[in-house]
């Protein structure tokens, strides 16, 4: 049978569901805050999936999924449980900030600990109370303000069958293999054996409806291949290709940025993607790829400065067939209604 969770003093009972506020360090007005979390606790036992959103304040599509998530028919009949955080940097939330009122990352600053800074003790507070009771989790992101990402999924796959086999159950058609970074929670969460993905999609401050459907599709994938909910009959099996090498092009000039390929498109060495003219239109310099693959990421800002990272290229040896896939995938989700 399966046995209550218990999160923050608060027991959840199987077969219930939980709003429960975790507190955190309180705002220097003396109002209280607290990090808001919503579990579901099936009746029989199960995997224990974390999904969480804007570990960075400004990057809110991974609220919008989370919310649909809750309401989706199918999860209050799941086996094991569901922990979800909407909103786990409060404090860059409100402040519409990537970061903490320090300038701290929270993402570089796990596992934390009691008596560090705010970021640090944030840290400490997801960790003991919540991921440690995880056997996996889901972490969503955005490109930063003015870059957009095209939907995918970032793990580190190395020698590990089971991260690889949740990423393609994702089923976005773009997943990569990252390294894991000093300080995020990936590496923490490693370190207790959870398995991670990392899910990049659309822009911070912005709703991105493709992106956001895909979200959820995505996180559904995942709890059917965990067999915490029925495989779905309907659902559409797309290709998914891992890249392990990714590059930024960035602009050779400073100037008026025009892109002319959007996300999704393949390209090859040397093709063309934007150009950068001088305000008078008197000079235009031409930016082209420096590598075979699919552009996942980009600029919307037509300012630029000379270095600035303008594009983000994975390397995929059959790009066309990728792009294909990548089209096909974005026109069904387009058509969804919501």
């Amino acid at each position: 049978m399966q046995q209550p969770i218990t999160i923050a003093g608060t027991t959840i009972q199987p077969g219930t569901r939980r709003s429960i506020e975790l507190p955190i360090p309180s705002f220097y007005t003396h109002t209280s805050s607290s990090m808001p979390v919503h579990v579901i606790h099936g009746r029989k036992p199960g995997p224990c999936l974390l999904v969480c959103a804007a570990i960075h304040g400004d990057e809110i599509n991974g609220v919008e999924i989370i919310r649909r998530l809750l309401v989706h028919k199918t999860v209050d009949n799941l086996k094991g449980t569901l922990i979800t955080i909407p909103i786990v940097n409060v404090f860059g939330f409100v402040s519409q900030s990537r970061y903490l009122p320090d300038r701290r990352d929270l993402n570089r600053s796990f596992p934390g600990s009691k008596k560090g800074s705010m970021a640090s003790r944030l840290a400490n507070i997801l960790m003991t109370e919540i991921v440690e009771k995880c056997t996996h989790i889901i972490d969503l992101h955005t490109g930063a303000v003015a870059r957009d990402n095209l939907p995918q999924i970032r793990a580190f796959l190395k020698d590990d069958e089971e991260t690889e086999a949740l990423a393609r159950a994702f089923g976005v058609p773009v997943v990569i293999h990252t390294e894991l970074r000093d300080g995020s929670l990936r590496e923490a969460a490693r370190e207790h054996n959870i398995p991670v993905l990392l899910y990049e999609a659309g822009e911070a401050l912005r709703f991105n409806e493709v992106a956001i459907r895909a979200g959820v599709r995505g996180i559904l994938g995942v709890m059917s291949h965990l067999g915490m909910r029925p495989k779905s009959s309907k659902k559409k099996n797309y290709k998914t290709v891992v890249s392990a090498d990714t590059q930024w092009i960035r602009a050779p000039e400073s100037g008026i940025l025009r892109t002319i390929v959007p996300l999704g498109t393949s390209v090859g060495k040397g093709d063309l993607l934007a150009y950068i003219n001088d305000p008078l239109g008197e000079i235009e310099t031409e930016v082209t790829s420096t590598m075979f693959g699919i552009v996942i990421g980009k600029t919307n800002l037509p300012l630029a400065h000379e270095g600035d990272a303008i594009f983000h290229i994975a390397r995929y040896p059959e790009v066309e067939e990728i792009s294909s896939y990548i089209e096909t995938y974005n026109d069904e989700l387009d058509s969804l209604s919501s």
